[in-house]
């Protein structure tokens, strides 16, 4: 297993970078937000991911821990491959993502060139339990499960869950979100929830 490649960038085109190693070039399927970080000619590192299918081997990069670690769950989703998962790592970064799974907002995936209804409903469904484990690399805190006897109920928390996703500690999101109409949409709930936050 290719855990990492370092080296210089010798070559970028979409959805393909090119880091040579000890005289190796390496071609990583990556997205364009990894895409973004790089420049030819600098060194760079990307952690790796490979896929093997029926008649190919590839190698994906990402420039971090987390766009990594999504990429690894969509691969979950039924019905998702590394293309797809490419496309939805493209069009949205990892808090972004993590968001609309965490507040159910399949619409928003659907905007993504080659994901339709179908498969943007099944990554949020399938998706949701995974990232509210917590196991997803953030700066600042990473999303943890919310204790059920301390949880508020329905709306309030998933909009918990879902600022905690983007980095906020369990007293932070608790703080925002207190003194709020619950009864609001959930993405109103965040939003006021974040300008308390600032």
């Amino acid at each position: 297993m290719i855990y990492s490649v370092r080296g210089e960038v010798v070559h970028k085109e979409a959805n393909l970078a090119v880091i040579e190693c000890g005289g190796v070039g390496y071609g990583c399927r990556t997205t364009d937000n990894t895409l973004s970080q790089l420049k030819t000619g600098e060194e760079a590192k990307l952690l790796t991911y490979m896929h093997f299918s029926q008649d190919n081997a590839e190698l994906f990069g990402f420039f971090d821990k987390s766009e990594l670690y999504c990429f690894k769950l969509l691969l979950t989703v039924s019905g998702v491959g590394p293309k797809a998962a490419l496309s939805v790592l493209s069009g949205l970064d990892t808090n972004s993502f993590a968001l609309i799974v965490a507040t159910g907002d399949h619409k928003r995936l659907q905007k993504i060139k080659g994901v339709g209804p179908k498969m943007a409903q099944r990554i949020v469904l399938e998706l949701k339990d995974k990232l509210a484990k917590g196991d997803m690399p953030q700066t600042g805190s990473a999303l943890s499960s919310v204790p059920s006897a301390a949880a508020p109920s329905g709306t309030a928390e998933e909009a918990l869950a879902a600022l905690m996703v983007l980095g906020f500690s369990e007293a932070e999101a608790e703080n925002a979100l207190s003194g709020l109409d619950s009864s609001l949409p959930i993405e109103q709930l965040i939003k006021a929830a974040l300008k308390k936050l600032g």
